[in-house]
C-alpha cells in the first residue's frame, strides 16, 4: 500500500529554507577572521566557500622548514613559571666541598658536593614546596620533606652518589665521596 505524499505547510518550507540559508551564513562567518565571507574567500553563486587564495584553507598559512624548539616551563624563584628553551642544557655544576645542601627554588644547592668517607650530609628544605632526597641507586632516601624540614645521611663508602627529588624529577644532585 502506498501512502499519499503529504504536503508541508508553506510556513514549514520557509523555515527550512531559512535554516539552510542561516547555516550557509554561519559557515561563511566562521570560516575566517573578523571580515566574515571576505576574509574566508570568495563566495560562489551556489553559496559555497572557496579557500582563500593558493588552494590553502583560510587561517592556515603554509610554512616551510622544520618546527622550532618550544620553551619548557620551569619553576622560578617567584613561585611562578618561566620559560627556558629545551635546547638550553644547564651548565655542569662544579663540585663544592660542603656537607650542607639547601633545597630552594626547585634545585639542590650546591648541586654537586664532595666529602670524605664518614661525613654526614644535611639537606634543608628552604623551598615553599615539599621535596624528597632520593638516591638514584637506592642507597638512601628521605621521606617527603615539607618546607623547613631536613634530612641527613652519612656516607660511609667512597663513590659517586646521584640523587633526585621524586616529586620533581628534574631536580638532581650528586654527592662525591672520597
Amino acid at each position: 500500500m502506498s501512502y499519499p505524499l503529504r504536503r508541508r505547510p508553506p510556513w514549514r518550507l520557509a523555515a527550512a529554507a531559512a535554516a539552510v540559508a542561516g547555516s550557509a551564513l554561519a559557515v561563511t562567518a566562521c570560516s575566517g577572521g573578523s571580515g566574515g565571507a571576505a576574509a574566508a574567500g570568495p563566495v560562489t553563486p551556489a553559496g559555497t566557500v572557496t579557500p582563500a587564495g593558493g588552494g590553502q584553507a583560510a587561517g592556515f598559512p603554509g610554512t616551510a622548514g622544520s618546527p622550532s624548539v618550544l620553551p619548557t616551563a620551569m619553576p622560578s624563584s617567584t613561585g611562578g613559571m618561566t620559560s627556558m628553551p629545551a635546547s638550553a642544557a644547564p651548565a655542569a655544576a662544579q663540585p663544592v666541598a660542603a656537607d650542607a645542601v639547601a633545597i630552594r627554588n626547585f634545585a639542590f644547592a650546591p648541586q654537586v658536593v664532595t666529602v670524605k668517607a664518614g661525613t654526614t650530609v644535611h639537606w634543608a628544605n628552604q623551598d615553599s614546596e615539599a621535596h624528597t632526597v632520593t638516591s638514584d641507586a637506592g642507597a638512601f632516601g628521605s621521606p617527603v620533606l615539607q618546607p623547613a624540614a631536613g634530612y641527613s645521611f652519612t656516607f660511609a663508602k667512597p663513590g659517586t652518589y646521584r640523587y633526585h627529588c621524586t616529586i620533581h624529577p628534574f631536580m638532581t644532585g650528586t654527592v662525591v665521596v672520597s
